[in-house]
């Protein structure tokens, strides 16, 4: 029986993949490093190595110093001043075009009051001479159902620019209109077409679904970032064959987004877990095999007849519907 021959797609993705060139120390020729450690001694190996200040993009999520298990939790004095020294190591390696998108939430002090981590970070950077360009909001449906105070469901990504020009490459990321067949009233351009047909600008307020249980880029990271939060990102401030820095790497979702489209992509997790599943993950990204969401895809709205939008207990009072919300999935957090 005659053996089976690759086909073209088969090919580019084996020549992708032996191209891809994963190190764990930064050297210049390594599309992607996944550096097992402190990004700190990553952020210095490079300095000392990158010509000029040439990262394109910085995108991270720092941890939130809330007790998750790849932190240890410490006074807020404490991790501010660690978190200072990091922004100060990433604007050394950013180049001159280049940009930073720090996404936090809040930090939830013992007693609970709420500490939004943007508000106190964005002195740091300003510190730096830094151009806040945008304050993202990333909204999302799912997450904790507090009991003491309303439940989140944002988070906020600070944009930074090193200088007054910068990348940024708005017709890659256009959405579609809400009303692309608005035609103009009134006026010399009186029943023409008034939307862009290229699509509009995405905004600064992005509901894009968080990565819980059911996603399918669900990993083991408890605080994992969705692909088309970062792709959205890395399409519109870099171009291709730039390197994508993320200091906080986790599993990767930075690095895949970066392989995805055609750019460098280096990072850091102090957990070596999260290192081995960047890398699977990153493979796959370089053959086309990784599962994401698309960044086409609208968020999912129910149909009114489906079970999951009916019960039979819709005749209890609010407190009543609450209470049982409660005990079923409340944990007051």
């Amino acid at each position: 029986m005659r053996s089976r021959q690759p086909g073209d797609t088969e090919i580019h993705a084996q020549l992708a993949l032996e191209e891809l060139n994963i190190c764990d120390r930064y050297s210049p020729g390594a599309r992607v490093t996944l550096h097992h450690g402190d990004c700190r001694d990553l952020l210095r190996e490079l300095h000392d190595n990158l010509p000029e200040s040439s990262c394109r993009l910085i995108v991270t999520s720092p941890p939130y110093n809330i007790g998750k298990r790849y932190e240890r939790r410490k006074d807020l004095d404490t991790y501010l001043e660690q978190q200072a020294e990091v922004i100060a190591l990433c604007v050394s390696v950013l180049s001159d075009e280049g940009s930073i998108c720090w996404q936090v939430g809040n930090h939830i002090a013992p007693g609970g009051e709420v500490y939004p981590l943007d508000t106190l970070l964005y002195p740091i950077f300003k510190q730096h001479g830094l151009y806040l360009r945008n304050r993202i909001i990333w909204h999302f449906e799912h997450g904790l159902h507090c009991s003491k105070r309303f439940s989140g469901r944002y988070e906020t990504i600070l944009w930074f620019t090193k200088g007054s020009s910068y990348v940024f490459n708005l017709d890659a990321v256009r959405v579609p209109q809400k009303y692309p067949g608005k035609r103009y009233y009134k006026g010399p351009k009186k029943g023409k077409y008034s939307s862009d047909p290229r699509g509009k600008n995405p905004s600064d307020l992005w509901q894009i679904p968080n990565v819980k249980h059911n996603h399918v880029e669900k990993t083991i990271h408890p605080c994992q970032f969705p692909v088309e939060l970062i792709e959205r990102l890395v399409l519109s401030m870099t171009n291709p064959g730039d390197l994508v820095l993320d200091p906080y790497m986790g599993v990767g979702t930075t690095a895949v987004a970066a392989i995805k489209h055609s750019r460098r992509a280096a990072g850091a997790d102090v957990m070596g877990e999260y290192i081995e599943v960047a890398r699977e993950r990153v493979v796959l990204a370089a053959r086309g095999a990784l599962r994401t969401r698309p960044m086409s895809r609208p968020v999912y709205e129910p149909s009114p007849n489906s079970t999951l939008v009916r019960r039979d207990d819709l005749s209890a009072t609010p407190a009543e519907a609450f209470d049982y919300q409660v005990r079923e999935g409340g944990d007051g957090a």
